[in-house]
């Protein structure tokens, strides 16, 4: 019978991987905010590589560790990052389900409640005006500390303080503020479950309130606590999901009705007597986090540096979170008044949420994006990817004149695919731009340059080739220029700028 429930158990976790991944748009490499990961790890690996654009990976990598440790996990098993990557992604996708097994279950709820916990989970979503998706279909280490965060939160609900830390420190070194949101969260729950564990919360809090004055005190964090100028702030315009006074009425909407579904949820268990002290622990610490939200809006409203950097409205994911697997257990195991329909509920709602996750799963893969499959471990096979790998064997002090928007029209940054440091790339520069303002100003300065990259004349590449020390011109064969050509495929060509 053991030997049936393990079989059972990984059968359902490679389902919860396959769903999850299908959702998401299938796994691929090298996209998205991996314009940042993955260029930090190989400089991690390779101090010599992206020499001009070293300070724009430092603004974020030297705030969290996963770019080293990733990078010395690959140097050590002597692997290259695509399939390191994959694999972490799996880690990732099988935490996040046996981490979420482990507090259903903890919780009270039967298997069909934790089976629907984990379909609705792999319904993967935008939390709105967050920046934040539940699920991500490429590899990236917020979602692996998210992961870490969860078993933690299991860890601690079954008494576990020594995993509930080793799994709290494991998220911090990977992602810090996705850390710092589950560190508040366990702490409020600590408080709650054991009245010996609230003095180790209150000197592990009054550790952390010297360690910020400190910081405070120095150029760590002094540096951060600025207004943010108009200059600063119009090369963040695009992202309104750092300002929650900017957000439209739907996104207030949408996350302030976590908490009612998460209060229902503990009403009616509590009715039932089934509101155990974990679930009480885990409703206060999402009251926290909510709080802790409110108390920054007027900090963000400000514009203040700090406040905006550590993007406190992510604290929904987390709530998401929670309501998700409250909701599961609601339209499981909440008693109805016809009796007869309570014994065959679970059943049906869980097929009739598999049957939706499996569906949407697939029309996110056939109709929304034909083109994809399930998993796709390296770059796409196209001329963009073969003139990037052109460029990367090339001098690794080259940089590349590109089109700012190049990542989003052509599926990778010039840094993923050419590993070559690059004038601009405008859609992850300006997010990394949050950081300092100096690299902002950078910023827009070359955005301003660049804004007529479509009609830019052979007169004024070699300028911009002068003016930013670009050593090559990257653009698409119908845009004919007067210089020497280095490399030509069917849809691009590489020009000598220098």
């Amino acid at each position: 019978m053991r030997r049936v429930r393990l079989v059972a158990l990984s059968g359902g976790l490679l389902f919860f991987v396959v769903l999850a991944t299908a959702n998401s748009g299938g796994y691929r490499y090298g996209i998205s905010d991996q314009a940042f990961y993955e260029p930090a790890v190989r400089r991690a690996m390779d101090p010599s590589l992206f020499p001009r654009d070293a300070p724009l990976l430092a603004a974020e990598s030297h705030l969290m560790g996963s770019d080293k440790i990733i990078g010395g996990l690959a140097r050590a098993l002597h692997v290259d990052l695509p399939p390191l990557f994959f694999a972490i992604y799996l880690v990732t996708l099988l935490t996040l389900g046996i981490a979420t097994i482990c507090l259903s279950r903890t919780l009270g709820y039967s298997w069909w409640a934790t089976a629907v916990a984990l379909g609705l989970l792999a319904l993967r979503h935008r939390i709105a005006k967050t920046g934040a998706n539940s699920l991500e279909g490429y590899m990236h280490p917020r979602e692996l500390s998210f992961a870490f965060g969860v078993a933690a939160i299991a860890a601690l609900c079954r008494r576990r303080a020594g995993w509930t830390v080793a799994w709290l420190a494991a998220a911090a070194l990977l992602h810090t503020t996705t850390a710092l949101w589950f560190a508040m969260l366990l702490g409020v729950m600590a408080a709650s479950l054991d009245p010996r564990w609230r003095r180790w919360v209150i000197a592990a809090g009054a550790l952390a309130a010297v360690a910020i004055v400190v910081a405070l005190a120095t150029r760590s964090l002094a540096s951060r606590l600025v207004i943010m100028d108009r200059a600063w702030l119009d090369v963040l315009a695009d992202k309104d999901y750092l300002f929650p006074t900017a957000w439209p009425a739907y996104a207030w909407i949408a996350n302030a009705a976590y908490l009612p579904v998460i209060w229902l949820v503990m009403r009616q268990r509590t009715r039932l007597g089934l509101a155990g002290a974990e679930a009480r622990a885990i409703f206060l610490g999402v009251l926290a986090l909510g709080a802790v939200f409110l108390l920054s809006v007027p900090f963000t409203a400000a514009h203040l540096a700090l406040a905006v950097q550590l993007q406190v409205t992510r604290v929904f994911w987390f709530i998401d979170f929670v309501a998700a697997i409250g909701l599961a257990w609601w339209i499981t195991s909440s008693p109805m008044k016809a009796g007869a329909l309570n014994r065959v509920r679970p059943v049906l709602v869980t097929l009739l949420v598999g049957l939706a996750a499996i569906g949407r799963g697939v029309y996110v893969m056939r109709v929304e994006s034909p083109q994809r499959s399930l998993v796709q471990l390296n770059l796409p096979d196209s001329p963009w990817t073969d003139a990037t790998a052109w460029l990367r064997r090339q001098p690794g002090s080259w940089q590349v004149l590109a089109d700012p928007g190049h990542a989003w029209k052509y599926g990778s940054s010039v840094r993923v695919g050419a590993e070559r440091d690059t004038v601009l790339e405008s859609v992850k520069d300006s997010a990394l731009a949050m950081y300092d303002r100096s690299l902002a100003l950078r910023v827009a300065d070359r955005t301003a340059a660049l804004g007529a990259f479509d009609r830019m004349t052979t007169r004024e590449a070699r300028a911009l080739g002068t003016m930013y020390g670009a050593d090559v011109l990257l653009v698409d064969v119908t845009r004919p220029f007067d210089l020497p050509v280095l490399y030509r495929n069917t849809a691009f060509v590489v020009y000598d700028l220098r």
